[in-house]
């Protein structure tokens, strides 16, 4: 692991040339809201996909929901292909405790049984709660106590890594 933040423009070409070797016909991606989203557009379209990005927000299916009290809003999930049978990327933009995957799995299979999922992050920061993995990772960093990895966007569109005052758990 690295405490040095990596440079987040630099590990998408990275990422998207180790993914291309996994793509076939049956591949198609889903972003989670917001930077799994952010990160998920650059690596579609660096590696062409032919179906339509699939993006979710899977706060409502978050075991902690109603003690964070989460936002959710179901229209912002978008899932304009078959998920049945599917070679399913899912992509988020920080791998910490786990439970945000966990839940976007959930809702995952509300939509159909995928052939397999496959977990793309552009930093794993460690810290795991449940035993989730990625099989593509940018970038393993190391993050102090009380602080937060976060993903940022400028207005041209670059991504960056930040750290942040942790407020909880995520």
């Amino acid at each position: 692991m690295t405490s040095k933040l990596p440079e987040a423009e630099a590990l998408l070409p990275r990422l998207a040339a180790e993914l291309k070797k996994a793509v076939t016909p049956a591949t198609a991606m889903i972003g989670l809201h917001t930077g799994g989203a952010w990160v998920a557009e650059r690596l579609h379209r660096l590696l062409a996909l032919k179906d339509p990005l699939g993006l979710m927000d899977i706060a409502f299916y978050r075991d902690d929901y109603a003690k964070e009290g989460l936002k959710h809003d179901p229209k912002r999930t978008r899932i304009p292909f078959e998920v049945e049978g599917r070679d399913l990327l899912l992509v988020d933009d920080v791998l910490y405790t786990g439970r945000t995957v966990r839940a976007a799995m959930n809702e995952l299979f509300d939509y159909g049984r995928p052939r397999s999922i496959a977990l793309v992050v552009l930093a794993d920061r460690g810290g795991r709660q449940l035993p989730i993995a990625a099989q593509y990772v940018g970038a393993q960093v190391e993050v102090p106590a009380g602080r937060k990895l976060r993903l940022k966007r400028a207005a041209d569109g670059r991504l960056s890594l930040a750290l942040e005052e942790a407020a909880g758990g995520g």
